[in-house]
């Protein structure tokens, strides 16, 4: 098992805390792991831990249930007790039971859930500012060699990082069919069956025209003109609702463009990025053929891991790759394959070199004769970047004087 410090080191300072700690993030990414952990680093007798996807837990299902089978189980104990409720939406008015826990026992309280809508509405009216959320992602390349000792790259280009991978040694045809499962079960669990669609066959080909197109600029306004060639007329506002529902969903992820000469955020030129790159070789194939934009999803969805607000950056006519911003410090990012030619280290530098301030600023590519740094801009190598420490990190961000 992989100890999941990245996460476990942020949680620690509120383990006994009066604030609820809500884990979200796709399906089988590892939420349900990391809550064991935190339990177990706990490791207190006074634990109630659940899992309502277990059919032995459908009875509690409704928050009143749910409310009685807790106290039942506490008491009249004054001791603290440690409740853990793992996918906590399968439970019906689920809030309503948390908060009522919450004030009625001294409780520290976990919960996971696949859908980002676990901290709107009702949640946000019964207990604000009493919770704080994590986000968990399936495995960092570090992770995925934690878990793999004899992993290779193009393994993790190829399949990505989804937790369960490494128990099944990359056999191709399981690796696949694991990873379409994984895919069916966020569209029809936490897409179809929470938004009520019912056109599944238009929401796949929405999701598939994402995921073939991540890392590149497009509208529904372009989706809809992409239908309307195949003679299907759908609505530009009914395919913003169903990316909507999947980046709810923690299937893609939307990094909005900004504008740096103007410093302000654009309306047009958004991109779309996935959870895990895996689950585009399981919709559409061929990464390890289109490893460009497969090494920017890696780098965008890992600057997410590492705690940076992202979005693209423009200057001019120009694009940069990545801009993150973390702790009042930014970072500026271009991906590339080849890092080779002189047109090609002319154009991936030359976008970083437009933005005139001082925050660090580095070219991440996959292969290349290239090496060192151009005009104080470092190039480095992809793998080496991905597998940084965090004191590496803390270094890089250092601005110049």
């Amino acid at each position: 098992m992989v100890i999941r410090e990245n996460y476990l080191s942020r949680i620690r300072p509120f383990i006994g805390k009066d604030i609820i700690k809500v884990l979200t993030g796709i399906r089988r990414g590892g939420k349900s792991v990391l809550l064991e952990q935190i339990r177990d680093e706990i490791n207190s007798p006074n634990t109630i831990f659940l899992n309502f996807e277990d059919l032995d837990n459908q009875r509690l299902c409704e928050y009143n249930a749910l409310h009685a089978y807790v106290c039942e189980q506490i008491g009249d104990s004054k001791e603290p007790f440690y409740l853990f409720f793992d996918e906590i939406q399968e439970v019906r008015g689920w809030e309503k039971a948390v908060n009522s826990l919450r004030v009625k026992f001294h409780a520290d309280i976990y919960i996971t859930g696949s859908n980002s809508r676990l901290l709107s509405g009702e949640l946000a009216t019964y207990i604000a500012g009493r919770y704080i959320s994590f986000v968990v992602y399936p495995f960092s390349y570090t992770e995925f060699l934690a878990a793999h000792a004899d992993g290779a790259f193009d393994d993790y280009l190829r399949y990505g990082g989804m937790p369960f991978l490494s128990s099944i040694r990359f056999e191709p045809e399981f690796c696949k069919n694991y990873l379409q499962d994984i895919f069916n079960s966020v569209v029809l669990k936490d897409i179809v069956k929470r938004n009520g669609i019912r056109d599944v066959d238009l929401l796949e080909r929405i999701i598939s025209y994402a995921m073939a197109n991540v890392g590149r600029s497009f509208s529904a306004a372009s989706i809809s003109k992409f239908f309307k060639a195949e003679n299907r007329t759908v609505a530009p506002e009914t395919i913003l609702n169903y990316l909507k529902a999947c980046e709810d969903a923690y299937l893609l992820y939307r990094f909005k463009s900004q504008d740096l000469q103007g410093k302000k955020m654009l309306r047009v030129n958004e991109k779309y990025y996935t959870a895990d790159h895996g689950l585009r070789e399981a919709v559409i194939g061929e990464n390890l053929q289109n490893v460009e934009i497969v090494l920017e999803n890696i780098v965008g969805l890992e600057l997410l891991r590492r705690g940076y607000k992202v979005c693209v950056g423009r200057v001019g006519a120009k694009e940069i790759d990545f801009v993150g911003e973390k702790q009042g410090g930014k970072l500026y990012v271009q991906v590339c394959c080849l890092l080779n030619d002189r047109s090609t280290i002319e154009r991936e530098f030359g976008s970083l070199l437009d933005v005139r301030d001082n925050y660090p600023k580095i070219v991440l590519y996959l292969e290349g004769s290239f090496c060192g740094n151009y005009e104080g801009i470092p190039a480095v190598r992809l793998e080496d970047w991905l597998m940084e420490t965090a004191a590496m990190e803390k270094r890089l961000l250092k601005t110049s004087e």
